[in-house]
């Protein structure tokens, strides 16, 4: 009997097929960073005009308020915060409604965006503005809450820098709850963007490959990173960028994880590289530093023991989890 012929018979039998997808952890390890845990029901393509009137006039509508890069939050007893507003609020915090978008559905009703115009320092008691990256590395809100900020502020960013239709130069308007913006003069749709950016740790035998940025806080070291560019794979976009910043050439590529990242709407695309050559050559205008991490310095400055005081990016980021796994690998 053929090859195939048996192969399709083990299958029919109920034998376990070989094939990689099946030996992946049942938890993605993109559930395991900051702003991942998003569980709303978009219901995008059941959107039209009248969706966000009525989200707006629900009873039960909570509402996220965004004020540049921060979050309104309220703050409750025991160091405790709750993140949503009722669409009634907006008018106390300078929100207007026709900015306001959709971000979808939860259990208790619908759940939506709007940016806050309030000065920082005219803002009630019991109510904190705090930036994203601070609410993440906190641990301030529940998976779930940072996950729908990061949608929330990706959105409100898009739609305030595209205010504009890019074929004919008309101010457009905010169509279908927020998910696009349609010109009035040449009726052209223009949907939210996302910029994919590539994250990834080049390995070499039992070594990892790290840089430092001079925007970093001294002493931290994390994966490199850089935009995909057009018509490039994610795979030739991890060689590109690291062959640009390190001068090291990479082999095989292997996706590994990805991290909504709202700065101001990128996604990041975790990957690791196989390392060609040991020998760096830094690009000193992007990179402070960069240089090779055995496995044992990595596990040590992931957990804040390493003897010149290395230290790797916070557990909610995607460069944390690339080090991390790669580092407690067998």
């Amino acid at each position: 009997m053929a090859p195939e012929i048996l192969a399709r018979k083990s299958l029919m039998n109920g034998q376990p097929m070989s094939f990689f997808l099946f030996d992946r952890p049942e938890r993605e390890p993109s559930r395991l960073v900051g702003f991942a845990g998003n569980r709303l029901d978009r219901r995008s393509e059941k959107r039209d005009d009248q969706t966000l009137a009525d989200a707006l006039a629900d009873p039960a509508a909570r509402l996220t308020l965004v004020s540049g890069g921060a979050r309104l939050l309220l703050k409750l007893d025991g160091g405790r915060f709750d993140p949503h507003f009722a669409p009634a609020d907006m008018a106390a915090y300078g929100a207007d409604p026709a900015q306001s978008v959709l971000l979808g559905f939860s259990a208790d009703g619908p759940v939506l965006a709007a940016p806050a115009a309030i000065e920082i320092e005219s803002l009630p008691d019991g109510v904190k503005a705090i930036d994203f990256r601070s609410i993440y590395v906190q641990g301030l809100l529940e998976e779930q809450d940072a996950g729908a900020l990061a949608q929330a502020a990706a959105l409100l960013a898009w739609h305030a820098s595209h205010r504009f239709c890019s074929r004919c130069g008309t101010e457009s308007r905010s169509a279908a709850g927020g998910s696009k913006r349609i010109c009035p003069s040449c009726g052209a749709e223009h949907f939210p963007r996302t910029d994919p950016v590539v994250i990834m740790l080049a390995v070499r035998r039992d070594h990892c490959l790290l840089g430092r940025s001079a925007r970093f806080a001294p002493n931290m070291y994390s994966a490199l990173a850089g935009f995909v560019e057009q018509g490039e794979t994610i795979e030739d976009a991890v060689r590109r960028e690291t062959l640009e910043e390190a001068g090291i050439r990479l082999g095989r590529v292997a996706y590994h994880a990805s991290q909504p990242w709202p700065f101001p709407y990128s996604l990041m695309i975790g990957c690791y590289g196989e390392a060609l050559n040991e020998d760096i050559q830094a690009d000193l205008t992007e990179l402070a530093d960069c240089r090779w991490f055995s496995r044992e310095e990595t596990l040590a400055a992931l957990d804040g023991k390493h003897p010149d005081a290395v230290f790797t990016p916070p557990k909610g980021a995607i460069a944390h989890r690339l080090i991390r796994d790669w580092a407690e690998s067998s």
